[in-house]
């Protein structure tokens, strides 16, 4: 059996799901079913193994939360909550960090405290592969911890750019330090883009509906 973690950047992954839902020709949310399925699959691949002897045995998700006060101001709340009922029905467990309405909006401290989970655990449950969404630098001295300890990373990234709705050019991209530690670096946006993939239900059902 090949046992995955997976370890959610979820501001990072929020950008991501509404980059595909406002932004792509998609028009769709990431479907975190699909996701979980898509990673299997290919961790199936790279470790030529079945597909039916590689599981998902634990998923977290890390972020900064507002106060509800706060959320309820800025007319979040419901959507937080809906997002969170899902995450729950997934079976991802949430790590919230609390956040200050003047704090920026990738939050501090978010990434070390996923850093120190996600090895923690590749210590004591001895997962062979965690899967790592996220593209962040700082997240390279964590690859290289797992690394050490003979856990292979699979890092699913995403480059993207687009004009939001103030006119505003956004761009996200991954540091290519973090590329090249990763043992299965997978470039997502390349994957869903392709056209030799378009039909393939693997891909399509990275989306919802």
């Amino acid at each position: 059996m090949t046992r995955i973690a997976v370890f959610y950047d979820g501001n990072y992954f929020t950008e991501v799901s509404n980059y595909y839902r406002y932004y792509h020709d998609r028009r769709s949310r990431i479907n975190l079913y699909g996701l979980h399925d898509f990673i299997r699959t290919q961790a199936a691949q790279f470790e030529a193994q079945e597909s039916n002897r590689c599981q998902i045995i634990e998923a977290h998700y890390f972020r900064g939360r507002l106060s509800a006060d706060a959320a309820v101001e800025r007319n979040i709340l419901e959507g937080e909550r809906r997002f969170e009922d899902v995450l729950m029905r997934v079976g991802i467990v949430q790590h919230y960090h609390p956040v200050e309405e003047r704090e920026t909006v990738r939050e501090r401290g978010i990434d070390v405290w996923l850093a120190l989970e996600a090895f923690d655990l590749a210590v004591h449950k001895q997962y062979e592969i965690l899967a790592l969404i996220a593209c962040d630098g700082d997240y390279v001295p964590l690859i290289r911890k797992l690394n050490g300890v003979g856990t292979r990373v699979m890092l699913l990234a995403w480059d993207f750019s687009y004009t939001d709705d103030y006119g505003r050019r956004k761009e996200t991209r991954t540091s290519q330090q973090l590329i090249h530690e990763a043992s299965y670096p997978l470039m997502m946006h390349d994957l869903i883009d392709s056209r030799s993939m378009r039909t393939d239900p693997l891909i399509n059902g990275l989306f919802m509906g």
